[in-house]
């Protein structure tokens, strides 16, 4: 049967059983049962958190890789989140960073030093001591990456030289030049802290979780690839973040991670008591999930805004005058208006409006078809009788593939293509395989355009972003692609770098918002909305938290189903 059975018990009585395991052939049901399941759920009442239980988490994508450096990958960082710690936090509130695993820290005047002295007694689960040691070939392994074992650098770590140990429980990073985003750097999650066994293994056995011992408050005690993973409380967690101090272990038992790619199923399980919360509630479900009495979520990734981003190196994106004419083709409201909700603030520029350093470019971004037109006519594109815009017997013809993680991305591009032809030019968006999709997105001649969209809540999340030796969305020469022929933006580059090496923080984010300014007066980007992560959970699940850029935490929730 689908349905499941559970007790709760008030801290700190005995721990309840496992509920019965709900199955995926469950889900196909449940939509159609979901509107009369909702009516008759009970509202919480409980005085104080109760303990036990095991939530049920509905993800629509599957995990791909455990090493925390490719936590960047949303569901990666969701279960990276709740087995492994980190030397810092970053209060998702405040966003200043505070003690973890790390009792405090110092660094010299250029940032070209930093020392963590770190907290005593600390476990990976697998009983060996999280010490100096650990710390250092951890922070070895992300700032240089080992080639042998194909564990990439990590794109949050800029400048690493190498790491010292003073004694056993403190460790000195040294940086050949200023990394003042360095302590940032250590409260995210892809700098989690991983057991030495862990990263003997090379990194792609890292894609099946129990692989991945971390010192979190979760463990990793079963992964079926695609489809499942089961994660069981440490039941000696004892080391929180200092503005956490007043919980040690987990309040639930466990957790079941189960992959859901329908929106609807993942929706309807959720009004049916199936599940207690979900990731991804596309905006056309938000009203239906609220007037049911759930709760939804929305933190922001408060990083670099959803967009499309052009390659230059194609010769049909290459001249400025294209570019910008594609921007103000781009009615940025009608997409937001017609597909999302008041949870996807139109972008006001290449970052966050929640970002520090954020610059307002409003006023360069808007929707201006007229001026689009005249832009492609002086670059000598012609409407022909097609409709299409064509060029010494070439048609103004781009290709761009759909972006599975982001909200409504097929939706969102076929508007936009619709937004293109309207002045001539043709948009095919795409679909594939992951490795197709991969390969095809190295190759500036087969995606002159790609989705873009980065969380982080750091300045140095605009290099991550562009630089070429990061994730390098423009694709310039000697980045990540083989396949670009000539473009290179040296003096972005250089602004970039001047960003994630300044010490002065005024002049820092100044910085930033000239690297802003730079982009849009270059027409790199369209930015169309700020990105949230929207979840909704059963009104019996208390405690939800995310972290500063929207993964979800389990450490503080629990359940009342009374």
């Amino acid at each position: 049967m689908c349905g499941r059975a559970d007790r709760r018990t008030p801290v700190p009585a005995p721990f309840p059983p496992r509920r019965p395991t709900l199955r995926p052939d469950c889900f196909p049901v449940l939509f159609a049962v979901a509107a009369v399941a909702a009516a008759g759920l009970p509202s919480a009442h409980a005085q104080g958190p109760l303990r036990g239980g095991e939530l049920i988490y509905l993800d629509p994508q599957a995990h791909t890789n455990l090493y925390p450096p490719a936590a960047g990958f949303y569901p990666n960082g969701g279960i990276l989140d709740q087995v492994t710690d980190r030397l810092t936090w970053q209060n998702p509130q405040t966003l200043e960073i505070e003690p973890w695993l790390a009792q405090s820290w110092s660094s010299n005047a250029d940032d070209t030093e930093y020392t963590f002295h770190l907290r005593p007694g600390v476990t990976f689960s697998d009983g060996t001591p999280l010490d100096a040691r650990a710390v250092a070939l951890n922070y070895e392994t992300y700032g240089k990456g080992n080639p042998a074992l194909h564990f990439p650098v990590s794109e949050v770590i800029n400048n690493f030289d190498h790491a010292e140990i003073l004694d056993p429980l403190t460790v000195r990073f040294h940086f050949t030049r200023p990394s003042p985003g360095f302590l940032q750097g250590t409260s995210v999650i892809g700098s989690g802290i991983v057991s030495p066994a862990t990263l003997a293994h090379p990194f792609d056995q890292l894609g099946v979780g129990t692989q991945v011992v971390g010192s979190g408050p979760f463990v990793i005690v079963r992964d079926v690839p695609g489809k499942e993973v089961d994660l069981v409380a440490r039941r000696d967690y004892a080391w929180p973040p200092a503005s956490r101090a007043g919980q040690t272990r987990a309040w639930l038992d466990g957790v079941k991670i189960l992959v859901t790619p329908e929106d609807s199923i993942r929706v309807g399980a959720l009004l049916a008591g199936q599940a207690d919360l979900i990731r991804q509630v596309e905006a056309y479900d938000e009203e239906q999930v609220t007037l049911a009495g759930y709760r939804l979520y929305a933190p922001s990734t408060r990083g670099v805004n959803t967009g499309i981003a052009f390659r230059p190196d194609n010769p049909l994106v290459a001249d400025i005058r294209v570019r910008e004419a594609l921007l103000h083709a781009t009615d940025r409201q009608e997409i937001v208006t017609t597909l999302y909700s008041a949870n996807y603030p139109l972008a006001r520029s290449v970052l966050s409006a929640r970002a520090a350093g954020f610059r307002d470019l409003s006023d360069r971004l808007g929707f201006d078809p007229r001026r689009a037109a005249q832009l492609l006519d002086e670059a000598g594109w012609r409407l022909g009788p097609d409709g299409l815009r064509h060029r010494d017997g070439q048609t103004l013809a781009l290709g761009i593939h759909i972006s599975q993680p982001h909200p409504q991305n097929r939706t969102m591009l076929e508007l936009l293509a619709q937004q293109w032809r309207r002045v001539g030019v043709q948009l095919t968006v795409m679909s594939g395989s992951a490795a197709g999709v991969i390969l095809d997105n190295l190759d500036p001649t087969r995606t002159p355009v790609t989705v873009s969209e980065v969380g982080r809540a750091d300045p140095d999340v605009m290099k991550s972003e562009f630089f070429p030796s990061n994730r390098d969305t423009l694709l310039q020469k000697g980045g990540q692609s083989a396949k670009v022929r000539a473009f290179r933006d040296d003096r972005l580059d250089a602004m970039l770098l001047q960003v994630a090496s300044d010490t002065d923080r005024q002049d820092r984010l100044r910085h930033l918002g000239d690297v802003q300014e730079y982009i849009v007066q270059n027409a790199y980007t369209i930015p169309i909305f700020e990105e949230p992560q929207v979840y909704a959970g059963a009104p019996g699940v208390h405690g939800v938290g995310f972290e500063a850029v929207g993964r979800p935490s389990f450490y503080g929730i629990w359940l009342d189903r009374r």
